[in-house]
């Protein structure tokens, strides 16, 4: 259990970084402001869009009695944001990072140089148009495995008591766990570390994972919440990669090592599902 309160230390200890040097902090805003201002948009589309989409996809109730036709449609209605809420709060993280990918890279290496001894940061060697593809596919794959996992959630909700219950706990856990690895991403991808070994490390610190994560699914659900904590959360995934990867612990045991090698930061973990 130590391990949650470590992951939430992370993000407290994020959010102090960012707010000691307020310009990185101001730098990071962008991306997210500009996100959310299109998320918002989208939004307010599918609100009043909603009815008109339910009542072209359900013809067949159109002979119902005025009250049950209300009901009915009424409730999809809500069902439809409801699930466009979710999606938002599951890829808002994604498409910030995308969107910002410059900014947060810049964030993140500024971040492993003020808490490295010799002042330096890893670096992937790839051209900026390269990473930038790089980040793009994996971010699309994560949303996939998150869309899966928010479809089959949606349709749990509707078990009486589980879906009232378990069902949105276990909801804020793979959101956590899904914007933490969306966050890290930034700090792994210039360590070159793959997708697969992402997934495989966290596997392997669910509780720090989760620690991290679901305070930020939690607050993501407040409007204009998550612009704010984004460069936080992005400086606080950086120190968390650290950790994960072992690298404070072999800069004290071996100064001589240069934190910028890949082959002193690559990890050996083996995703059992790559096999």
């Amino acid at each position: 259990m130590r391990d949650l309160g470590t992951g939430f230390g992370y993000l407290l200890k994020g959010q102090r970084w960012v707010m000691g040097h307020g310009r990185w902090f101001g730098f990071g805003l962008i991306p997210g402001l500009i996100t959310f201002v299109v998320y918002v948009g989208a939004l307010i589309g599918l609100a009043y869009g909603a009815d008109d989409l339910v009542d072209w996809a359900t013809p067949f109730a159109d002979d119902w009695s005025g009250a049950w036709l209300g009901l009915f449609r009424g409730f999809l209605v809500f069902l439809v944001f409801a699930l466009g809420l979710l999606l938002a709060v599951l890829t808002f993280t994604a498409v910030t990072l995308l969107i910002g990918q410059p900014f947060y890279e810049s964030l993140s290496e500024q971040v492993d140089k003020s808490v490295s001894p010799d002042g330096t940061a890893p670096e992937s060697g790839l051209p900026l148009l390269r990473e930038l593809w790089i980040s793009a596919r994996d971010s699309f794959r994560i949303v996939l495995r998150a869309t899966a996992w928010a479809v089959l959630l949606f349709a749990l909700g509707f078990i009486p008591v589980l879906g009232q219950t378990a069902v949105p706990a276990i909801g804020f856990c793979v959101t956590g766990f899904f914007l933490t690895q969306e966050l890290t991403s930034v700090a792994l991808q210039r360590r070159r570390v793959e997708v697969r070994e992402q997934l495989a490390m966290m596997r392997a610190r669910r509780l720090m994972i989760w620690g991290f994560g679901v305070p930020i699914a939690v607050s993501f659900l407040i409007p204009f919440v998550a612009v704010f904590l984004m460069p936080g959360a992005v400086a606080g995934a950086t120190l968390m990669v650290r950790d994960l990867l072992g690298e404070d612990d072999d800069e004290n045991e071996n100064e001589g090592d240069s934190p910028g090698d890949p082959a002193t930061v690559r990890l050996t973990v083996q995703d059992p599902d790559a096999r």
